[in-house]
């Protein structure tokens, strides 16, 4: 089966996509980057929900053992010093490998990622539509040529496939989390709350996330700082864990499967909804939502943070 996305890419090879124009921040984020990590002892707790979507529930209690987890999403500087280190070349910098593509001339396979330029650029209310496959968009060019990460170097890196993640992870003697590990930490001893914070609806006056305000995907009205892109990681309140983002800005990376084993259309599993999620259509910055990531390829809203079992507090 051939994967999807850089499928997409060959079909739609040449077509001029440009990357979006990204709107200027209005909210400064204080202080230096937060880092480190946060040490967790574990425990049980209720992982899902009563499902607002079909795949989160029914809620069930899980036991994790200690683990540590990133204060925040890997951002660009520390990504682009694992490539210095190691030279890692990720998928969407990758020319895809021929052999996987029967039949599709090489000249036309092309490193491509995904890239959010929304209805009101194309006219169109089809999902399918919001999204761009753009030739030269990776973790350094988010957006496609003509953007970069200089600026951003605090910006939690994209364009980033499930691979690629691991591979950083391992670099630095890590793991990506489990769901169950990855939404104990989001939940931060909330057992049961709608919201990382509690069941209080995020509101316009003291925005607590980078998500979407507005009627997506025609308007953001950028409340909380950020209009229909990302933030730099650790702009928001901290949970009561400690952790930044585990709400909005970007997708996460887990280590778990998307789906039954043994499905061909599986995926890994990626949590806590981003800078694109709005209540009117995602509404999936929620702990308890889910969702399965890209399959081989990046996209400029999925990112990652990593964690090591033991230890704890």
């Amino acid at each position: 089966m051939r994967p999807a996305i850089v499928l997409l890419a060959v079909i739609l090879a040449g077509c001029g996509a440009r990357a979006p124009q990204l709107a200027e921040p209005t909210r400064a984020c204080p202080g230096p980057a937060p880092a480190g990590e946060v040490a967790l002892r574990g425990g049980t707790f209720l992982l899902g929900a009563k499902p607002e979507h079909d795949d989160e529930g029914p809620p069930r209690r899980v036991t994790v053992a200690p683990f540590s987890i990133d204060r925040t999403e890997v951002t660009n500087a520390q990504f682009a010093a694992f490539v210095i280190a190691t030279g890692y070349v990720t998928l969407a910098e990758r020319r895809p490998d021929p052999a996987l593509y029967p039949g599709v001339p090489a000249g036309k396979l092309k490193p491509s990622s995904l890239v959010f330029v929304g209805a009101a650029g194309l006219g169109s209310g089809d999902p399918a539509l919001w999204w761009r496959v753009i030739d030269g968009a990776d973790w350094r060019h988010p957006e496609g040529p003509g953007s970069g990460i200089a600026g951003r170097e605090r910006h939690p890196v994209v364009q980033i496939g499930y691979e690629d993640a691991l591979a950083y992870a391992r670099w630095k003697g890590r793991d990506l989390p489990t769901e169950a590990e990855w939404e104990f930490a989001a939940r931060a001893g909330l057992d049961g709350a709608r919201y990382e914070w509690g069941d209080e609806k995020p509101g316009p006056g003291q925005p607590r996330a980078n998500s979407w305000q507005g009627v997506f995907p025609a308007v953001d009205t950028g409340d909380d700082g950020y209009k229909a892109r990302t933030a730099p990681v650790g702009c928001y309140p901290a949970s009561a864990f400690g952790l930044f983002d585990m709400t909005g800005n970007v997708w996460e990376w887990t280590r778990d499967w998307y789906g039954a084993p043994g499905d061909p259309g599986r995926s890994h599993l990626i949590k806590g909804g981003s800078f694109l999620c709005a209540d009117n259509f995602c509404y999936r910055y929620r702990p308890s939502a889910r969702q399965p990531g890209p399959p081989d390829t990046g996209t400029s809203h999925v990112g990652f943070r990593t964690v090591k079992r033991g230890g704890g507090r």
